[in-house]
């Protein structure tokens, strides 16, 4: 007797493997992010293998999910490092549909650091004045506006960011460097991130210090108080009548770096009604290592977003202090579900410009253009 058998039809897919080849090739290693990983850089699942320079492979997983079309980019780790054309311009969105089981791609140069940047994307700089005002603190002050490259062709409102030390920003000639903002806008305005005004404060030279401390600290007492009054009081009516601002809180952030990142806690903390935004990069909380929030029960607590950033080589107990001021912030109860807090450490990292400038694309990004908690 013959007993049939029926065998099932195979349900193994097909192996598809990408194979990149790249002109201009350095230490980064290459990522695949497309929407099999929901656009998430760095992950190391995607990781592509190099066989040599200038040539990657990658072999997706043999099953069902990555059958349909693929979507995808390639970066060096994450999109302020994402593949570029020959000119330096943005690439469009890979697309894998058919039934081939290797594909070859190519990338001419990727950036590093959100550069190269286009000239006709550079934000317009104004000078607002040589001598503006501080009736708080009975000075002058220098004060720049950065504004949106296509400002005077559009209708827009924009959100507004005030930042300290204006003169280590974006001026070339900066003793210690600078931040590259207005680079780092141009090339973030050609992904949809860089559409915000910055008003640029310059410091207080030999006076930067009394002007930055809040109370009483080890530094002594400062005038940081009258300092953020003037941000508040006098300083953003100002920015609102002049420009087209979106003048809500929500809209609304202050940042800054070392005592301009201490000055800049304090002013959110204090004025949460005006600042719904934190961006605060190596804050010199050593100044008030026991810093009180026993004054944030007084207010209302309203919906606000901190980036947190510190370097491993800046101090000692640089992530130490900013590490527990997050936490510390994130316990209070009367603030729960109201803060965001999003600490990023570079163990790397110096207390420098340098180092500064690679936080703000992603700082913008995340306080300005994102709802992700963290």
């Amino acid at each position: 007797m013959v007993i049939e058998t029926s065998v099932a039809p195979s349900t193994r897919t097909q192996t598809k493997k990408i194979i990149l080849h790249t002109e201009e090739d350095d230490s980064r290693p290459v990522y695949l992010s497309g929407n099999f990983n929901n656009w998430a850089t760095q992950d190391f699942r995607f990781k592509m293998q190099k066989i040599k320079e200038g040539v990657y492979e990658f072999a997706f997983p043999n099953t069902a999910e990555f059958e349909g079309e693929l979507i995808y980019k390639f970066t060096k780790g994450d999109w302020s490092e994402v593949e570029i054309d020959h000119h330096g311009n943005r690439t469009p969105n890979r697309h894998w549909k058919d039934d081939r089981s290797t594909k070859v791609e190519k990338v001419a140069k990727w950036r590093k650091n959100w550069l190269p940047y286009r000239p006709s994307q550079l934000p317009q700089i104004h000078l607002i004045s040589e001598e503006f005002e501080i009736p708080q603190l009975n000075k002058t002050r220098k004060i720049w506006a950065l504004l949106p490259h296509d400002y005077d062709t559009s209708i827009d409102h924009y959100p507004v960011l005030y930042l300290q030390d204006a003169q280590n920003l974006f001026n070339e000639n900066a003793e210690f460097g600078n931040w590259q903002i207005d680079k780092k806008l141009a090339v973030m305005s050609d992904y949809g991130i860089g559409k915000v005004i910055i008003i640029a404060v310059e410091h207080g030279e030999k006076e930067r210090l009394l002007e930055y401390n809040v109370g009483k600290t080890v530094l002594g007492k400062g005038q940081g108080k009258e300092y953020i009054r003037f941000i508040t009081d006098t300083l953003k009516p100002f920015v609102d009548r002049t420009y087209r601002t979106k003048p809500e809180r929500e809209f609304t952030g202050i940042g800054g770096s070392s005592m301009g990142g201490l000055v800049s806690i304090f002013s959110g903390l204090m004025y949460p009604e005006v600042f719904g935004k934190l961006m605060i990069f190596s804050p010199s909380l050593w100044v008030i290592p026991k810093i009180k929030l026993g004054f944030l029960d007084i207010f209302e607590p309203m919906d606000t977003r901190i980036y947190l950033y510190a370097g491993g080589e800046e101090s000692e107990t640089m992530v130490e202090h900013v590490t527990k001021f997050r936490k510390r912030l994130l316990k209070r109860e009367s603030l729960q579900g109201k803060m965001k807090v999003r600490l990023s450490i570079n163990e790397h990292g110096k207390h420098n410009e340098s180092y500064w400038s690679d936080e703000f694309p992603k700082a913008i990004e995340w306080l300005f253009f994102s709802d992700k908690p963290e």
